[in-house]
């Protein structure tokens, strides 16, 4: 990657994407950097254009923003895709990856660590952001005996907030989080724990000590 990266932010929100660009410039010197707030500008701005990264935002007002990526690596086949949002879930995670993605950074990260992590592409170190790390080496990473063992804090959170009887907006706004994160998280956890019901997770939740008698 040359000295003055051609970079496209791809971001609806204003506000992010000046916190974006400034992360951007505190890695690259002089990075001349464009702004695509939708898809579909996203879209004419890759098909027009000669780039060397993109930072891919996936909630865009118009598509999922991990169905550029894969047009992005065709036409500019050198370039770095390297996806910015705020789901570390496993659902808006792998697909990103599987459709080319070269790196997975959370928005919500500190300035600093953010910049670190996409510094790593000048060292051939994927861009990735130490949750989403983690997701990874869990999904490959041999069985655990114990099922809490294979879920993530976030994830054994949000089962027992519904083991105690709360919806999953209930459950992801008591978390902080967005109801499409935590209704990820929720999905996750019904597949490690090979349960399809609440009924049936609120079971796994007491045989694994999360919620019982003591545990109100």
């Amino acid at each position: 990657m040359g000295a003055h990266p051609r970079t496209l932010i791809i971001e609806d929100v204003s506000d992010v994407f000046h916190w974006l660009s400034d992360r951007v410039s505190d890695v690259f010197d002089n990075a001349d950097i464009s702004s695509a707030a939708s898809f579909t500008e996203a879209k004419a701005f890759i098909e027009s254009r000669s780039w060397d990264l993109f930072l891919v935002d996936l909630g865009l007002p118009d598509g999922d923003g991990a169905d550029l990526i894969p047009l992005a690596k065709q036409l500019h086949p050198d370039a770095h895709c390297v996806v910015t949002t705020i789901f570390d879930d496993a659902d808006h995670l792998f697909p990103a990856l599987r459709a080319g993605a070269d790196g997975y950074l959370l928005k919500d990260e500190e300035d600093q660590v953010f910049a670190q992590n996409l510094s790593g592409i000048l060292s051939g170190r994927p861009p990735l952001s130490a949750s989403v790390a983690t997701q990874m080496l869990h999904v490959f990473r041999p069985e655990k005996k114990h099922d809490s063992a294979m879920l993530s804090p976030r994830e054994e959170q949000m089962l027992v907030l519904i083991s105690k009887g709360y919806s999953s907006r209930e459950a992801s706004s008591s978390l902080s989080i967005s109801y499409h994160t935590g209704a990820g998280y929720l999905k996750s956890v019904y597949q490690k724990l090979q349960v399809n019901s609440r009924a049936e997770a609120t079971v796994k939740a007491m045989e694994m000590g999360l919620i019982g008698m003591g545990k109100p």
